[in-house]
């Protein structure tokens, strides 16, 4: 017999559209009518606003994530001959935007509890590197699933060997770690816009932000060629911008980031009080961490199992992430670990899953979700 229908989704990137329609068609038109689509006056506006939402001295726009991890690293100057430590137990795009500016990887394990880095292996890997590995010069700590990582040990451990930390804050937009905004406490950040995210775009887009005035603008000159003057290249660039009608639209989103972030939570504790007796582990809070729960995700030794119990109630489920990069067939064998081998992240690659988790959950979608959850 077949599985029922998945009647509540894992994501649904469209419901905050139809949420917001009158608001975002707005926003579009006012860009359309404008006749300047390219960094304009939405996009000024946008990063202002973001900038002035986190509480940093400046933003830069860029098309995606990915870029605004490599516009933060060439704007720190990290490239050939450095190496740059983050996790494996992340989006791939992290280590990607590593090779991308022609630094080497090396990847601490993590914390089984929370999926962040684990900052004794870090100081660990800073006192004695792998064999072959080039200077350390660059630390990219992940805030995974909406948890901050424990970033005071890591930037500790980083500035003692003089690397740079670069918060990749793409799924943790309005997290705080002892009150502080991700995204504020080092060098650079960077977020990713994609359509999923706790604030995101109808497409890809991403921004980065600094409390640096001239990185932020040695940046902004090299997402658009490396020009300080029209048509001029004092810095070799590349071509990340943000176009008008996305900043348009993130402009209204910016605006109910915060409820949509606060209802993440408040259908986070429904789940939670349903897991109270059931056999699957919640997800785990950090002491002193304001977690915005971009995914709510469940750890168990019988995924297969509970998944498909899952399905055959109606609730669709994800896996984040099922294959570490250092195991998947482009890094495999090539890429430095740390001494703990990253087992941690390969026992959690194995056992988490991801339930729905979106502020446009209705109430009813919200108490199905819990009653089977109860059930497992």
């Amino acid at each position: 017999m077949n599985a029922p229908p998945v009647t509540v989704p894992q994501a649904d990137p469209g419901a905050v559209y139809r949420a917001h329609k009158a608001a975002l068609d707005a926003a579009v038109m006012r860009a359309l009518e404008s006749g300047w689509y390219i960094l304009g006056k939405e996009g000024a506006a946008f990063e202002a606003e973001f900038a002035a939402w986190l509480g940093t001295a400046r933003a830069v726009g860029c098309a995606n994530g990915t870029d605004a991890l490599v516009l933060c690293l060439r704007g720190l100057g990290i490239g050939p001959g450095m190496a740059v430590a983050t996790v494996s137990h992340t989006a791939v795009a992290t280590v990607a935007a590593i090779e991308m500016v022609g630094a080497v990887p090396v990847l601490i394990d993590i914390d089984p509890a929370t999926y962040t880095m684990d900052p004794a292996e870090l100081a660990a890997v800073f006192a004695t590197p792998p064999a072959g590995l080039p200077p350390i010069r660059a630390v990219i700590p992940v805030h995974l699933y909406g948890q901050p990582a424990d970033l005071d040990p890591i930037v500790a451990a980083a500035r003692a060997h003089g690397a740079a930390v670069i918060e990749d804050c793409a799924q943790a937009h309005g997290a705080r770690l002892d009150g502080r905004l991700v995204g504020t406490m080092t060098e650079c950040a960077a977020f990713s816009l994609y359509p999923t995210k706790n604030l995101g775009a109808f497409g890809d887009a991403g921004v980065l932000a600094t409390n640096d005035a001239a990185l932020a603008d040695r940046i902004a000159a090299i997402r658009q060629y490396g020009w300080t003057a029209r048509y001029v290249s004092t810095l070799v660039g590349v071509n990340s911008r943000l176009d008008e009608m996305h900043a348009a639209m993130l402009r209204v989103l910016l605006g109910v980031l915060d409820a949509r972030n606060a209802r993440r939570q408040a259908i986070a504790a429904r789940y939670d009080a349903a897991l109270a007796n059931a056999s699957v582990v919640p997800p785990a809070r950090r002491a002193g961490a304001t977690h915005v729960f971009h995914q709510y995700v469940l750890r168990t030794g019988r995924r297969d199992d509970v998944q498909a119990r899952l399905r055959g109630m109606g609730i669709g489920t994800g896996i984040h992430y099922p294959v570490p990069i250092h195991r998947q067939p482009a890094y495999e064998g090539r890429i430095a670990l740390g001494p703990a081998g990253c087992r941690a992240t390969e026992r959690a690659a194995a056992e988490v899953l991801s339930v729905p988790m979106y502020p446009e959950l209705t109430e009813a979608q919200v108490e199905a979700v819990a009653g089977a959850l109860a059930a497992l």
